[in-house]
């Protein structure tokens, strides 16, 4: 794959990540209900809400961090060795840093 077509299929990962944290950050942020009961469940599903808006925020700095490699020119080199990232992982992981022996 084509680096041009690899930014293009980073841009759209990320804004739908991006789409997928601003409605779970909305869902955090809602009014809870006056019921004490439905207020235990909803404190529930909150912390489940935050978990998935913190991993989402972790997606999105890599994916933030994989479009500036491919901006700068190092996307596709391995962080540990330096040698290139086979196009199989970077097509799996396109946000990966690391070559398969590095990553082991």
């Amino acid at each position: 794959m084509s680096k041009d077509k690899r930014a293009s299929s980073l841009e759209e990962k990320l804004a739908s990540l991006e789409k997928r944290l601003a409605a779970v950050t909305k869902d955090i942020t809602k009014t809870l209900s006056s019921d004490f009961a439905e207020q235990a469940t909803e404190r529930e599903n909150d912390d489940v809400l935050e978990e998935i808006a913190k991993e989402t925020k972790i997606s999105i700095q890599q994916l933030k961090a994989a479009l500036q490699r491919i901006e700068d020119g190092s996307y596709g080199a391995c962080s540990g060795c330096g040698e290139a990232i086979a196009d199989g992982r970077l097509d799996a992981l396109p946000e990966t840093t690391l070559c398969v022996p590095c990553a082991d």
